[in-house]
């Protein structure tokens, strides 16, 4: 069963008078690679999303983030320093005294004063938010594995579409195969006899040596091979577990014998056929990047 690397999934939901949102996105890695961002009281989270995120996916860099908007996700809290405000009291008093200023140190400028008051927000440990949080992020990872699997059938529907067309070229190989050994044997021949004539000293011996250089052009075991190689990434392509990297690796095998076929067959309709079977390789070859 084919299922792509890339996929979104996103909940959210009221909380207080703000929202929490949880977003799950994934895209294509050679293996499984996952980050988890979120809110510094709800770090015991992230093994769990970790281990969901596992049990549905093989492959791919999967990233888990967090948002939590509204005044319940924070506590705020104001901090006075007293013994910073009576150094700064005592300092405005010495300066008035030496400079003979006038006026009053009151409430008001000394309120203004630097850190003397300080705001400050903290994350609550909410456990009915960390419950929210988590069945949030539960459902986005599903929804995430979801659109991974219909793209993937997407997919399938292309990678089958270029198998037929991987098909049809090599029947039509095969059908022209036959013919291509004994062409190059009556071709070779004929150019030997009109170089030589009827002075040939062993008919037999260059028969024999035509045969041998005929044979070079055979491409039964290529295509026995290549046919090999097609029935296994059909079979491939059946499974439930991933399947990326061993289509990949068939691919590769594919490519090796069309690659053989090509420069043994020496045949223009064979070479027009191989051309045609090479860019449908390198099609497939590009879907796979994206194939858990």
């Amino acid at each position: 069963m084919i299922k792509s690397m890339t996929g979104f999934g996103r909940q959210q939901a009221a909380w207080s008078d703000g929202t929490v949102t949880v977003e799950v996105k994934s895209v294509n890695h050679r293996f499984l690679e996952m980050s988890v961002r979120l809110p510094k009281t709800m770090t015991g989270l992230e093994e769990v999303f970790k281990k969901s995120i596992q049990q549905h996916c093989a492959r791919g860099r999967v990233e888990l983030t967090v948002m939590v908007q509204g005044s319940r996700g924070n506590v705020r809290s104001l901090q006075l320093d007293a013994g910073l405000a009576k150094q700064y009291h005592d300092g405005l008093r010495s300066l008035q005294r030496s400079l003979k200023l006038k006026g009053s140190i009151d409430i008001g400028l000394m309120a203004g004063l630097r850190d003397i008051l300080v705001l400050s927000e903290h994350p609550t440990d909410d456990r009915k938010l960390t419950k929210l949080v988590e069945k949030l992020g539960q459902h986005a990872i599903l929804d995430m594995v979801t659109m991974r699997k219909n793209e993937g059938a997407l997919l399938a529907e292309d990678v089958r579409f270029r198998r037929t067309q991987l098909s049809e070229c090599k029947a039509t190989i095969s059908a022209r195969a036959p013919m291509v050994a004994q062409e190059a044997f009556e071709r070779m021949k004929l150019r030997v006899e009109k170089l030589l004539g009827d002075s040939i000293p062993d008919l037999a011996r260059l028969n024999q040596e035509l045969a041998l250089y005929a044979d070079r052009c055979d491409i039964t075991e290529e295509l026995v091979r290549l046919d090999a190689h097609m029935i296994q990434f059909d079979r491939t392509i059946q499974r439930m577990e991933p399947i990326g990297k061993t289509l990949d690796f068939l691919l590769q095998e594919l490519g090796r014998e069309v690659n053989t076929i090509g420069s043994k067959a020496n045949d223009a309709l064979i070479t027009a056929e191989v051309v045609k079977m090479k860019a449908e390789l390198e099609r497939l070859r590009e879907q796979m990047q994206n194939v858990e």
